[in-house]
């Protein structure tokens, strides 16, 4: 969960200068590429939504109870839970914080707090794989897997980290820079249903506020965001606190 709000919106970017990627970009990328436009290329000013508040409100209460549950719902038989663990990688050019991180001679497990009335989507889970790449960095370590844990169903999720996984990870970080190089507005194809509850639907003129699938500004997006956009299904991955 990262700091979210107009407060912490990006600077307008100068040519020829890099950001720092946040690890929530790799979620908010696969949800809506506009997501990345609007906070780094034209920065808005961003309301907090209703499901934003309900999600700060869910991950203080799933702190309070993680602290008392035992690690054998996550197959362990020891370890240390550390909570609200900062990372960042230089050579990702890329930072966050891990909700929890869960330290135990059976390895490192990386573990994300996920809102959402759906099962976990696939942009939950690359944000997952983005938190193991620095765990990794930070302890030279090897990360198997992580957990998503979806409120509020209570559902405990394992994610496999593999090497496709990371691979696709960092292709995706590529394209997120891309975004920001060219400073186009990306354009993007999925159903209205996705942008019903976005806190930057106002700024997204070109949206047909109705239901079906629908292309938007710029026709059909570059086949390598159209394969990332259209992966995640529709309702999965609900704009919530990074």
């Amino acid at each position: 969960m990262e700091p979210h709000g107009a407060a912490n919106a990006a600077q307008p970017l100068g040519t020829g200068r890099s950001p720092e990627l946040r690890v929530a970009d790799v979620k908010q990328y696969l949800y809506c590429p506009r997501v990345i436009y609007y906070h780094y290329v034209l920065p808005v000013e961003r309301k907090v939504t209703y499901k934003m508040q309900v999600g700060r409100e869910e991950h203080v209460e799933i702190d309070r109870l993680e602290k008392r549950r035992k690690l054998g719902r996550y197959r362990l038989a020891e370890g240390e839970r550390r909570f609200h663990v900062a990372l960042a990688s230089p050579q990702l050019g890329l930072s966050g914080v891990l909700d929890l991180l869960i330290v135990s001679p059976a390895g490192y497990f990386p573990v994300e707090y996920k809102v959402t009335t759906g099962g976990p989507a696939l942009n939950h889970k690359y944000q997952l794989v983005a938190y193991a790449l620095l765990v990794e960095e930070a302890f030279g370590a090897v990360v198997r897997s992580g957990f998503l844990y979806l409120a509020p169903r209570r559902e405990l999720v394992e994610v496999p980290v593999t090497d496709n996984a990371r691979l696709h990870t960092r292709r995706i970080l590529g394209a997120i820079r891309r975004i920001i190089a060219e400073g186009r507005l990306p354009a993007v194809r999925h159903r209205f249903g996705r942008c019903r509850d976005c806190e930057f639907l106002n700024y997204c003129g070109d949206v047909e506020r109705r239901g079906g699938a629908r292309f938007l500004q710029g026709g059909m997006a570059p086949r390598h965001e159209a394969q990332a956009v259209t992966q995640v299904e529709e309702g999965d991955g609900d704009v919530l606190p990074e």
